[in-house]
């Protein structure tokens, strides 16, 4: 049976725990939102490479790698929601996501007239 992300998202969150268990518990919360930094500066060096606009490197990534390293950003968001210490971390990103929908969607229906 296939697991879904959110169990395995906590089964890296519980091994990155324990591996970093010599660091205290909040210092490990702020270096894991900083991992997310970290991701995205690689999806960024990514879309550098899949573009050539580093004259000195060229074409050194594909879209590919964008994909690649984009994916890499989601999967540390969501390990960070559990290393958080949050609860439910799937109930909170699915409620935040329709917050975030709805008001940007709403944004995009015409306002009737008056």
């Amino acid at each position: 049976m296939e697991q879904n992300a959110w169990d395995v998202t906590r089964e890296l969150a519980a091994f990155f725990d324990e591996a970093a268990a010599h660091v205290p518990a909040e210092q490990r919360k702020v270096l894991q939102v900083l991992k997310i930094g970290e991701e995205f500066g690689e999806a960024a060096q990514a879309v550098i490479g899949a573009t050539g606009t580093n004259p000195r490197k060229g074409r050194s990534h594909s879209w590919q790698d964008v994909e690649s390293e984009v994916c890499d950003v989601l999967v540390t968001a969501m390990v960070t929601l559990h290393r958080l210490g949050v609860a439910d971390p799937a109930a909170l990103f699915t409620a935040h996501l329709e917050k975030t929908a709805a008001r940007t969607l709403a944004a995009t229906t015409p306002v009737p007239e008056a």
